[in-house]
């Protein structure tokens, strides 16, 4: 992606306003998020560079196949869940089909629509980088002293108020490593 395009993408991101606290609360989530990304010597972001998707197409399919919905939906679905342009999903799609992860299906209301589905080899790799993922979590608790775990789950516990959480939450603990 080319500086332009980054700083156009920068600008049009609209901060909210916020206090010092969430600040400082936003700069340490941001710190431990880099730690955790990082702890296990970058092997997820390995997966996905051997894989040779796009972060476009790896999203497309985390999306399909690790906490998105079930059924097949339509790419204008994917871009505008995921937060880009039906053009640049159109063409994510199309890469991922032709890699043989993901497969265009009839829509069964409407035979003109054709709607996204992932295959068993699109799960295989999100399968794969759902265990990539928990083996560095699992990591990185692992290291954590007691009190220092203790803190984290409640902290965490905390949270788990908000549905959106609780629910990737459950659908993780469904479809990931156990």
């Amino acid at each position: 992606m080319q500086a332009s395009a980054l700083a156009t993408i920068a600008e049009a991101i609209e901060a909210p306003e916020v206090s010092p606290e969430a600040q400082d609360t936003a700069a340490r989530l941001g710190a431990l998020l880099r730690h955790l990304f990082l702890y296990d010597r970058g092997n997820m972001l390995r997966v996905i560079e051997e894989s040779g998707l796009s972060m476009t197409q790896c999203k497309a399919l985390l999306e399909l196949g690790g906490m998105g919905a079930e059924e097949p939906c339509q790419v204008s679905d994917l871009a505008e869940t995921l937060g880009v342009s039906v053009p640049s999903m159109s063409r994510a799609v199309d890469s991922l089909v032709k890699a043989r992860l993901a497969t265009r299906v009839e829509d069964v209301e409407d035979r003109r629509v054709r709607r996204i589905a992932i295959t068993e080899r699109g799960k295989k790799l999100v399968e794969t980088l759902l265990v990539v993922r928990q083996a560095g979590m699992e990591a990185f608790a692992a290291g954590l002293g007691t009190a220092q775990r203790r803190k984290l789950d409640a902290a965490i516990d905390s949270l788990m108020d908000r549905e959106d959480i609780a629910e990737a939450y459950r659908h993780l603990k469904e479809v990931g490593p156990a």
